[in-house]
């Protein structure tokens, strides 16, 4: 795993410099999907194009896919023949791209607080759906951020974890 981390900081770095080699990214949503946007916004910031479609059946787009309903979040994006489920890591998507397993895709099941786009919003660092916890000693306001895995989706169903963060 520190192997595959310490490639993934690297790659990074590296892909940051060489955007114009990533390949573009469709995001299907659901109508009015904030969080879905500020994802999308994450992928421009590393270096990807993106093309939003909000979409008024997102679970079609799924079945389309071949997304597992035991990972599926949100939405949905498209990369380089891969499907990418919820609030994936842009450098997650980059090291997919680079060693390229046998896989329908990755996914960031559920909505983790934390993950890009579903960070604590407002100049506070507030947001409506409870992502600041008060430290019980100092009282500090802290950003709720939950640990989650990216999993990556074998051909038959199977997942296995792609990264942790």
């Amino acid at each position: 795993m520190l192997k595959r981390t310490l490639l993934l900081v690297a790659l990074t770095a590296s892909l940051s410099a060489a955007a114009e080699t990533l390949p573009p990214v469709e995001v299907f949503v659901p109508k009015v999907c904030l969080s879905c946007i500020d994802w999308a916004e994450h992928l421009r910031q590393n270096g990807f194009k993106v093309k939003v479609t909000e979409v008024d059946d997102i679970d079609a787009v799924k079945r389309r896919f071949k997304v597992p309903a035991g990972v599926a979040s949100r939405m949905t994006a498209r990369v380089a023949g891969y499907f990418v489920e919820g609030h994936v890591p842009a450098g997650d998507i980059k090291l997919l791209l680079k060693e390229k397993p046998k896989a329908r895709g990755i996914a960031v099941p559920g909505l983790p607080m934390g993950a890009p786009g579903y960070e604590p919003t407002g100049a506070d660092g507030s947001c409506e759906s409870g992502c600041i916890i008060f430290d019980p000693n100092s009282g500090e306001r802290i950003p709720r951020r939950e640990f989650f895995n990216t999993l990556l989706v074998a051909p038959d169903g199977r997942t296995s974890t792609w990264a942790r963060h």
